[in-house]
């Protein structure tokens, strides 16, 4: 039992790291981060800037459909969170602002961010509810398995719509193909019957 407790943890270890990116974002630019995410979940983010005299970076966090859940301006470093409505791609983006009579300079930002499961201080759950640190790590891989079944009931159901839509597709194009096979037998004896009329009247043939 506690060998199988012990690879649990293991792979938890490797299932659910924290996403950590850094970057140079040079002047008067800007660099969008996106990923697919699935409704109703909480995206917590914290950001750091490296300031540069006279340089200002904005970030904006949107989805495809335009519509703005966090934004702010001038940051060096901060939190952000939003839920995410439906399933969609979303994205962050870092804009950077030069004024210009001034020369930029290239800004480092880091990013740090989590999202469903990653967001849950089990420590606060764990001290509110009196577990024990072994109880806690398990209640936080319960929720772990339950956010990769959900995760593997969406990609099956993303695989039905793609294969509705393939076999959809492919009998369009057996159809099609069988009345673009009519039309050419259709202009076939149509062009045959037409030369045959045309060479009686000429007398060529009888």
């Amino acid at each position: 039992m506690l060998g199988s407790i012990l690879v649990l943890f293991t792979i938890y270890g490797f299932i659910l790291p924290t996403n950590c990116v850094m970057f140079h974002l040079l002047p008067n630019t800007q660099k969008c981060l996106k990923e697919d995410i699935q409704a109703n979940q909480l995206v917590m983010g914290e950001y750091e800037v490296s300031d540069m005299p006279g340089q200002v970076i904005d970030y904006i966090a949107r989805d495809t459909k335009g519509h703005i859940l966090s934004q702010k301006e001038h940051i060096t470093k901060g939190k952000f969170s939003f839920m995410s409505e439906v399933y969609d791609t979303y994205e962050i983006c870092f804009i950077s602002k030069v004024p210009p009579h001034q020369r930029g300079i290239a800004q480092e930002v880091s990013l740090i961010t989590k999202k469903g499961v990653e967001t849950k201080s089990y420590e606060g759950i764990g001290e509110a509810s009196k577990l024990k640190p072994l109880e806690v790590d398990l209640k936080r891989l319960e929720d772990l398995s339950d956010s990769i079944v959900r995760d593997f009931a969406l990609m099956r159901k993303r695989e039905e719509e793609m294969r509705d839509t393939n076999e959809k597709t492919n009998s369009r194009v057996l159809f099609f193909s069988i009345f673009s096979m009519c039309c050419l037998l259709g202009l076939a004896t149509w062009q045959v019957l037409y030369l045959r009329r045309y060479f009686k009247a000429k007398k060529l043939i009888e």
